[in-house]
């Protein structure tokens, strides 16, 4: 039995986002479209791999052990296609992320592009969205993953993360403190903006225990106890944990993140923009 690449690419949606109409949206079909593909792989599996659950359908066991099967198939598909393209072309893309990816994400996607385009040279960036916008605007940027502000003309794909609270591993060393002690990067900072904002809808005090223009000197602060930040998950590591319950911080909203392709780049940049917008967003998508 072959399986068709293109029902497995809709599965692996709805296996990630756990809802037919944002695995449509993933993959730029009706949910009708998807809900027939979805019928046509049961099919041809022989099992049933979806099981219904309250007014949504979820994954049978079957369905779980299937899509890892499925998440392997496609990565072979991708990089054979990725190595039979890339392998005689040239150039090079320059490429800014902020420090959100730098750890999380972006390393295997820019891993596989170089080892199936050895004879393209990459130029990675790694800063704030502002200065990154900046680059784009400029030409020396090609493609940009930054905080997403506002819909953009040249804005390939757009995407939410939830937000948490993280703190060090060892907890804060000023216990239940009157005031949350804050760890923020410098405005302007999507992040401040949404920290401050849910702690005054809250009416909860606090103070700015630290500040920084990157990442790594949030986390410092994080380590050493001095305070408490918002990120995405993806900034949890080593060190770092979830903020206690017991500090009562208020719930946040999630963030955009947007990827961004220079109108007039090269095919090059083109090729790794889509491989980004394929595999780099977390599971639920947002509209322009």
């Amino acid at each position: 039995m072959l399986f068709d690449p293109n029902l497995l690419r809709t599965f692996v949606a709805f296996a990630e986002t756990g809802a037919l109409t944002r695995a449509a949206e993933r993959v730029g079909r009706s949910p009708s479209a998807v809900t027939s593909q979805m019928q046509q792989l049961e099919a041809q599996v022989g099992e049933p791999l979806f099981v219904p659950q309250g007014r949504g359908r979820v994954l049978t066991a079957a369905g779980q052990d299937f899509a890892g099967h499925a998440r392997r198939i496609l990565d072979a598909h991708r990089e054979a296609w990725l190595s039979l393209s890339g392998a005689r072309q040239d150039g090079t893309v320059a490429i800014g992320a902020t420090q959100d990816f730098a750890e999380h994400g972006l390393p295997e996607l820019l891993a596989l592009y170089a080892r199936t385009h050895p004879r393209v040279r990459l130029d990675l960036r790694i800063g704030r969205s502002a200065e990154l916008a900046q680059g784009l605007a400029t030409g020396a940027l090609d493609l940009t993953i930054t905080v997403r502000s506002r819909t953009e003309p040249d804005e390939v794909i757009a995407w939410e993360e939830p937000t948490l609270w993280l703190m060090g591993a060892g907890g804060l060393a000023a216990t239940s403190p009157i005031e949350i002690p804050l760890a923020l990067l410098d405005p302007p900072c999507g992040f401040r903006t949404a920290a401050l904002a849910a702690l005054d809808r809250a009416a909860r005090p606090y103070r700015i225990a630290a500040g920084s223009q990157s990442l790594s000197g949030l986390i410092a602060a994080l380590k050493a106890g001095l305070a408490l930040t918002l990120r995405t998950r993806r900034s949890l590591s080593d060190g770092l944990a979830e903020a206690s319950p017991a500090l009562s911080v208020p719930a946040t909203e999630p963030i955009a993140f947007a990827l961004r392709l220079r109108k007039g780049t090269t095919p090059v940049a083109r090729v790794l923009c889509e491989l980004m917008a394929e595999r780099l967003p977390a599971p639920r998508s947002v509209a322009g």
